[in-house]
C-alpha cells in the first residue's frame, strides 16, 4: 500500500505539472506588483533565471515565509518535499534533511553566499528570502555534506522608500513586533538605508519554555557610480530560550504518540536554564563593472556567535532488573537525567570572496566565465562543561531531581583555515544546448584539542571537486538537462586511545550525484521532474581481531566501509492564476545502506527518512482582498533505529488561514488568520538518531496564529 500511495503520490503530481504546463496558453494573465530589492548573486553561481539552469534551486521569498508564519529556517519543511526534519527543538538551532542526508551545520550554510556556521538560532527579520540547492554541493563549498546548499539573503535598501510594520500573536501566548524600513538619499538618490528592528515574547503552547528575543540590523549601500556599488551591513540578534527535551522509545515499544501530551517539555526542573544564542553578523560587498560585460566582486562577512547551552538532558536508562538501555528510555518510562551545561561557547567565521565573471570568445564558442578565491577561518573556543548524572527522570514529567551543574567534562577547541580556488563556465554549444562546468580546489588545514590540552590533532588537506552539466531546450520554456558532480567531506579519526588510527587524518570521502531533470519556467508556471543519484562513502568503527567491542586500547579502526546510497524522485510545480496559486512538491526516495563488509548492515534505511513525501499549499481568492488558504503535508513511515527494527507510521497534517488586504489612505494594510495542525493530529514529527540514541519529537497540537502587517 505504501509504494502503491507513493506512486499515485507522484503520479499525481507529474499529472498536475503536465496539465498545468499543457493549458498554461489559456491560463488569464497574472499582474504581479512590489518593490524589487536589488539583485542578489544567485548561489549557483551563475547568472541565468532558476529555469534555465541544470539543477534544483528553490527560493522562497520573504512574503511566501511571511504567509505560513515562518520565523526559523525549520519551518522550511513545511514548504518542499525533500526538505525534512532533523532533530528540531523548541528553543534550539535548525537542523535539516535534504534528500535524505543530514545538512551539515557548520559547512552547509551561507549568507549572502559567505560560509557561516549554523550552530545557532539564525534570524529571518532581515533576510528577503532563503535559497536551497540541492544535491552535490561540491561546486559552491570545499567540504559539506551532499545535502545541498542553504543561503540566507539578507535584505538591502529598496529602490523605493518604503515601511512595514507587523504585529503577531501566537497561541499560548507569543507576541512579537518589528519594523522594516527602506530609504534612499542624496541628490541623485545614491545612498541607501535600510533597518530591521523585531522583538518577541516567546511563550509558545509547549510548556516551561518562554523566552525572549530580538534583533536589529542595518544595511547600507552607495551607488558610487554607474559602475560601482558598495554595500555594508550589519546585525545582532539575541534569543534566550529553554530548548525541547525529546521524548524516546519505551525499551522496544514505541510509545503511542495519542497517549503522549504534545505540550508536554520533560526540560522542566527546578535548575532548567535556557539556551542563550548571542549573534553578531557584519558584511562589505563591493562590485564593480570592468571592460566589456566583465564584473568584479569582492565580499568579506564575519560571524561572532556566544552560546549558554544547557539542558536537563535525557539519555538511555537501567531498569529494575539492572538491564541498561543505551539508546532509549527504559520500558517503564523513566530515564536518565544528566544536568548538561556549556556556557560562554564561542564560535567566531571570518570569510573574503573575490571574484570575476564576463563573456569568453574561445575556440570559436561563447563562454559565460567566472574565476575567484575564498578563504576562510573559523575559530571555537569553549570552557570545561558540566555532564552530570543527575537523578531518574520519567515521561510523566513529575519527577524532580537535584541540580548537578558541576563543570566535570573537557570540551574540544577547533580552528579551520580553508583556502579555495573555484571556476565556473557555461559554454554555449549552440542557440538551444549549453555545457555547464563547475571546479573548485581546496587546501584545508583542521586543529582540535580538548580544553585541558589532550586528544590533540592536527592536519591539512587539499581536495577538489568537479561539477559537469549539459542542457537543452526542446522548448521555448523547457529545458532537460543530466549533471554529475562531486562533494568532499573530510575528518580525523577520534584521537583516544581505542583507536590504531586515533588522530590521523582520513581519506577525504567523495560523494558522488548524478541528476536527470526537466524544468519549465514562465511567469504563470514554473515546475520540474527530477531523478537523483547520490552515494556517500560511510565511516565504520571496525573492530579489530581478537577483540570483541569497540572499548579496549587499539582495540578498533576508524575506515570506510561501504556508502549510502539515496535515489529518488522529485516533482514540483508553482502556479499561478488569476486570484490564486499552488506551490506544490513530492518526492519518493530509496535511501539504503550498501557495500558494507558487515552484511547486516547493506539493505538497512537510515533512521528518520521518509520514502514517501508531499507539500503543497493553496491560494484563492473568495472576495476582492479577501484570500483562503489550505496547506497539506505528508510524511511517510520511517525508522527510529538505524537496524529498522521500529518503525515510526506515516503522517499527514492540515493547515488553513485568511488573509484580507485592505487599502487605507495610502497605506495597506494586511489582515491575516491562520491555524497549523487543523485537525490536531497526534503523530511523531520525527524520529531522530543523535548521539547515539534515539528521539522522537511529537507534531505540534493545533495552534492559531494572527498577524498584522501595515505597509507606508
Amino acid at each position: 500500500m505504501a509504494r502503491l500511495f507513493s506512486l499515485s503520490v507522484l503520479g499525481a503530481a507529474s499529472a498536475l505539472l503536465a496539465t498545468s504546463l499543457a493549458s498554461a496558453q489559456t491560463l488569464p494573465q497574472v499582474s504581479v506588483s512590489g518593490k524589487a530589492t536589488e539583485a542578489v548573486p544567485s548561489l549557483s553561481g551563475f547568472n541565468d533565471p532558476p529555469a534555465k539552469l541544470p539543477m534544483q534551486a528553490l527560493s522562497l521569498s520573504a512574503e511566501r515565509l511571511d504567509e505560513l508564519g515562518i520565523t526559523q529556517l525549520s519551518g522550511i519543511t513545511k514548504l518542499d518535499a525533500s526538505i525534512s526534519d532533523a532533530y528540531n527543538a523548541v528553543g534550539y538551532w535548525s537542523q535539516l534533511k535534504i534528500r535524505g542526508f543530514d545538512l551539515d551545520n557548520r559547512f552547509n550554510l551561507r549568507r549572502d553566499g559567505l560560509p557561516i556556521t549554523g550552530e545557532t538560532a539564525l534570524s529571518l527579520v532581515n533576510k528577503s528570502g532563503i535559497e536551497v540547492l540541492k544535491g552535490s554541493s561540491g561546486m559552491q563549498a570545499g567540504t559539506s555534506s551532499p545535502a545541498g546548499i542553504v543561503n540566507f539573503v539578507v535584505k538591502r535598501p529598496l529602490a523605493e522608500d518604503g515601511t512595514a510594520l507587523m504585529l503577531e500573536a501566537i497561541q499560548g501566548g507569543t507576541v512579537q513586533a518589528s519594523v522594516d524600513h527602506s530609504q534612499r538619499f542624496g541628490a541623485n538618490r545614491e545612498f541607501g538605508v535600510r533597518v530591521n528592528l523585531a522583538a518577541a515574547h516567546l511563550d509558545p503552547t509547549l510548556r516551561d519554555s518562554k523566552g525572549r528575543s530580538h534583533a536589529a540590523a542595518l544595511a547600507t549601500d552607495w551607488r558610487i557610480s554607474a559602475d560601482t556599488l558598495v554595500e555594508a551591513e550589519v546585525e545582532f540578534n539575541r534569543q534566550s530560550q529553554p530548548s525541547q527535551q525529546g521524548f524516546s522509545l519505551l525499551g522496544n515499544r514505541l510509545p503511542d504518540a495519542k497517549s503522549v501530551d504534545p505540550n508536554l517539555n520533560l526540560n522542566n526542573q527546578p535548575w532548567s536554564l535556557p539556551v542563550v544564542f548571542d549573534n553578531t553578523h557584519a558584511s562589505l560587498r563591493v562590485q564593480q563593472k570592468l571592460a566589456g560585460e566583465w564584473r568584479a566582486q569582492a565580499a568579506l562577512g564575519i560571524q561572532r556567535l556566544r552560546t549558554d547551552d544547557r539542558l536537563a538532558y535525557a539519555y538511555g536508562c537501567s531498569d529494575a532488573n539492572g538491564d541498561y538501555y543505551a539508546d532509549r528510555f527504559c520500558p517503564d518510562g523513566s530515564y536518565d537525567l544528566y544536568d548538561f551545561r556549556s556556557e560562554n561557547e564561542h564560535r567566531d567565521t571570518t570569510a573574503l570572496d573575490v571574484s570575476a565573471s564576463g563573456p569568453v570568445q574561445l575556440a570559436g564558442l561563447h563562454h559565460d566565465v567566472t574565476v575567484g578565491g575564498l578563504t576562510s577561518r573559523f575559530k571555537s573556543r569553549f570552557q570545561r562543561q558540566a555532564y552530570n548524572y543527575a537523578g531518574t527522570g520519567n515521561i510523566d514529567g513529575s519527577a524532580v531531581t537535584p541540580a548537578a551543574p558541576d563543570l566535570t567534562d573537557e570540551n574540544t577547541n577547533r580552528d579551520e583555515r580553508s583556502n579555495e580556488l573555484y571556476l565556473r563556465d557555461r559554454v554555449a554549444l549552440s542557440a538551444d544546448t549549453s555545457a555547464w562546468l563547475g571546479l573548485r580546489h581546496t587546501r584545508l588545514h583542521r586543529e582540535s584539542v580538548r580544553t585541558d590540552g589532550s586528544r590533540a590533532t592536527d592536519y591539512s588537506q587539499g581536495v577538489t571537486t568537479p561539477w559537469v552539466a549539459l542542457s537543452h531546450a526542446i522548448a521555448s520554456d523547457w529545458l532537460l538537462y543530466a549533471s554529475w558532480g562531486q562533494g568532499i567531506e573530510s575528518e580525523v579519526a577520534p584521537n583516544r586511545k581505542r583507536f590504531v588510527n586515533a588522530g590521523q587524518a582520513l581519506p577525504a570521502l567523495k560523494s558522488r550525484q548524478t541528476e536527470i531533470g526537466l524544468k519549465t519556467g514562465t511567469q504563470r508556471v514554473e515546475g520540474s521532474l527530477t531523478v537523483f543519484d547520490i552515494r556517500r562513502p560511510a565511516w565504520r568503527d571496525v573492530v579489530l581481531p581478537g577483540f570483541t567491542e569497540c572499548s579496549a586500547d587499539n582495540s578498533c579502526e576508524r575506515r570506510a566501509d561501504g556508502y549510502a546510497r539515496h535515489r529518488g524522485i522529485e516533482a514540483s510545480a508553482d502556479l499561478k492564476w488569476s486570484g490564486g496559486g499552488l506551490f506544490a512538491s513530492a518526492m519518493r526516495l530509496q535511501a539504503r545502506r550498501q557495500g558494507s563488509a558487515d552484511a547486516s548492515l547493506n539493505g538497512l534505511q537510515p533512521p528518520n527518512v521518509p520514502e514517501t513525501t508531499l507539500k503543497a499549499h493553496v491560494r484563492q481568492d473568495l472576495l476582492p482582498g479577501l484570500q483562503a488558504q489550505l496547506g497539506i503535508r505528508h510524511e511517510g513511515s520511517r525508522f527510529a533505529t538505524p537496524d529498522n527494527s521500529i518503525a515510526v507510521p506515516a503522517w499527514t497534517v492540515a493547515d488553513a488561514g485568511l488573509r484580507y488586504m485592505q487599502g487605507v489612505g495610502n497605506q495597506t494594510w494586511i489582515w491575516r488568520v491562520a491555524v497549523d495542525n487543523l485537525t490536531n493530529r497526534r503523530a511523531w514529527r520525527e524520529s531522530p538518531w543523535q548521539f547515539e540514541h534515539s528521539y522522537l519529537y511529537p507534531l505540534a497540537p493545533r495552534t492559531f496564529r494572527t498577524s498584522l502587517e501595515v505597509r507606508l
